[in-house]
């Protein structure tokens, strides 16, 4: 009987050493099993061979993988361990899909080119293109780029340059995107180019689709193409030669539950491990990022000219006071502007975005006789109705109930909707234009709605006005697209964060960037309460460099990221004094025994309550990282943190 330590894959296993188990057959360093942990049967992955112990020992119920995974694999879990600590069992399940669980006894992989078939020729690069791809071929010393490339120039071209350059070598690639629903595009590109060598990984496949994908990336005799969010870092690569994260500025790159790992960093570190070539591709790249690298002498290469030649001259951006009654005579919220946007794009038979970053029909329900507010009862936020239900819905623990029509405290139905969100926009243009295909996107949307569902009808055109969020902010290209309208540019500009204004230089920059990429000529409305903003005249004017140096100086002054680490410290608790005394305790005990931080509060969370709890957090800047680390390592197990948080709310 052989006995083997075993990283257990389950959010229920909240320690930090693996579990030992026993093994009739020979078992090596780096298989896949599956084992009991408690009553139910999970995954495992193998990281030592031990003595027999002294206690009783369960055997592991089967072989998942007869091949084991990678050195480097495992390496990076490790890493993990030490950069983000979490529970064992929450950082394995990273690593291992739960489609795992179901493998057939005999698996069967996907197919591919041979390394030594014909590479396919690629559409020739442009002057600029071609100067990147040799300016990173110069950087033998440094393996790490930033690609600040503003939108339309063409990136993707020299993303696939380089994969073609890699699997020449008999190396794969990983392309990350922020979002699922930027897969599409970039799968068609590549899949034209590079055929059964892409795959495609996600949390939106069914177990039987990411375990196939697992499984060809685990056995495959070939390198591979893989493209994927950030869940995509934790396939089993063998030989990576290059990781591009794309749209890398984008928050949806960091981990919102535990782990709390940001992708960015993960990335580095996978690159590190396998010695290869890591880009970071963004037309609005994020302050700490930009920061960092001209500290560390990274290259930033920059890309300014657009990719499609044709001359069709600037995308016409326009500012539109939103206070200004008199621009909106045809609709409360749609200005004239914005309409006559939508219409001259019908006319010439082109289509147009409408960009609203707020769901719904509307964002407040009022009582105009007494100033009754629906409300979530277990959070205190405002409740949203969404018209296609009559339904009342809270966007943070996800409460349902039906809408009222009369006020339950005075009994009046004078009930009032304000502050538009996407379906009350979708209402309003059907009703404009009804001779117009319209669709809406955004996360309010079944399955079978959602973008990526939708994208070869979207890129054919067979679709006139898209609506939606920052969802169609990102990434696309969509050859068809004359006109661009921003509903409010405001929606992110106020938010308690020191990264508000940096939020919406990105956001309507890159909704901007969505139009005037050189097929055809571009329109942009920008409806603001605010066109003074830094924010907003530097998006609109597209002026990167002087909004970096002010943001920059803001930052420094005040002690944010880059110029420090942060932490942030949350407790949840019945009652808002219980959450209070709480973190008061720890903050008292934190200042008493870590001299080197700096503690901010505690306050209340931006969203004090949740799901029927208060929330109150601590917020812990540090120059140096590690005295971060020892902070969690001897935090009470009631308190939650995350540590490099992309946002303080």
């Amino acid at each position: 009987m052989q006995y083997i330590e075993v990283l257990v894959s389950s959010q229920r296993y909240r320690g930090n050493d693996p579990l030992t188990y026993a093994s009739a057959e020979k078992i090596s360093v780096g298989q896949v099993v599956s084992a009991e942990l408690g009553n139910s049967e999970v995954l495992g992955l193998v990281v030592k061979a031990t003595p027999k112990p002294s206690f009783k020992t369960k055997e592991i119920t089967r072989v998942i993988s007869d091949k084991p995974l990678d050195e480097k694999y495992l390496g990076l879990l490790n890493w993990i361990r030490q950069y983000y600590p979490a529970p064992l069992g929450a950082i394995t399940a990273l690593f291992l899909p739960a489609g795992l669980l179901h493998v057939p006894r005999t698996i069967k992989t996907k197919p591919g080119n041979d390394r030594n078939q014909s590479l396919p020729v690629l559409p020739k690069l442009n002057k600029e293109q071609q100067d990147v791809i040799d300016s990173m071929h110069a950087q033998k010393d440094n393996r790490s780029i930033l690609l600040h490339g503003a939108t339309g120039t063409g990136k993707t071209r020299v993303y696939m340059e380089l994969a073609k350059e890699q699997l020449k070598a008999g190396k794969s690639v990983l392309v990350l995107t922020p979002e699922i629903s930027l897969t599409p595009q970039l799968t068609r590109e590549f899949e034209n180019a590079f055929a059964e060598n892409v795959i495609v990984l996600h949390s939106k496949l069914t177990n039987a689709q990411r375990r196939t994908a697992w499984l060809n990336i685990h056995y495959s005799s070939h390198p591979v193409i893989v493209i994927g969010p950030r869940s995509a870092l934790f396939a089993p690569y063998e030989q990576l030669g290059l990781i591009v994260v794309d749209e890398a500025h984008e928050q949806a790159y960091k981990q919102e539950q535990m782990p709390y790992y940001d992708a960015r960093r993960v990335a580095s570190k996978l690159a590190q491990l396998h010695s290869a070539q890591l880009v970071f591709g963004t037309g609005t790249p994020n302050i700490s990022e930009y920061y960092l690298a001209e500290s560390r002498k990274a290259p930033i290469l920059r890309m300014q000219k657009l990719a499609v030649g044709n001359n069709h001259g600037d995308t016409d951006i326009q500012l539109v006071l939103s206070r200004d009654k008199q621009q909106f005579t045809r609709n409360a919220f749609l200005s004239d502007e914005l309409l006559d946007g939508i219409q001259d794009a019908l006319n010439k038979q082109e289509q147009s975005l409408v960009f609203l970053n707020r769901r719904g029909t509307a964002r407040l329900l009022l009582c105009q006789v007494c100033g009754w507010q629906a409300t979530c009862p277990n959070c205190d936020l405002p409740l949203t109705y969404h018209g296609d239900s009559h339904l009342l819905r809270c966007h943070t623990c996800g409460l349902k109930q039906k809408a009222v029509t009369r006020c339950p405290d005075c009994g009046s139905t004078d009930i009032i909707f304000r502050s538009a969100g996407t379906k009350s926009v979708e209402d309003t243009i059907k009703k404009l234009f009804p001779k117009a295909r319209i669709q809406r996107f955004d996360t309010d949307n079944l399955t079978h709605e959602r973008f990526e569902e939708h994208f070869t009808r979207v890129s054919r055109g067979e679709v006139d006005i898209l609506i939606g969020t920052q969802l169609l902010a990102k990434g696309l290209d969509l050859p068809r697209l004359g006109f661009v309208g921003v509903v409010s540019a405001d929606t992110s500009l106020h938010f308690p964060d020191y990264t508000s204004e940096e939020r919406t230089y990105q956001l309507l920059r890159q909704v901007i960037g969505r139009v005037g990429r050189g097929h055809r000529g571009g329109k942009a409305i920008i409806q603001t309460y605010y066109p003074d903003s830094p924010a907003v005249v530097a998006a609109s004017t597209n002026n990167w460099d002087t909004f970096y140096e002010a943001e920059l100086a803001e930052r420094k002054q005040f002690n944010f990221p880059p110029f420090c680490h942060l932490l942030k410290i949350s407790c949840s608790r019945k009652t808002q004094s219980g959450a209070r005394t709480a973190i008061e305790r720890l903050a008292e005990d934190l200042r008493s025994h870590h001299e080197n931080v700096e503690i901010i509060g505690p306050n209340p969370s931006f969203f004090e309550k949740k799901s029927g709890k208060y929330n109150w957090q601590l917020v812990v800047k540090a120059k140096n990282r590690s005295d971060l680390i020892r902070i969690i390592l001897e935090l009470p197990a009631n308190y939650t943190y995350d540590i490099d948080p992309s946002n303080l709310l």
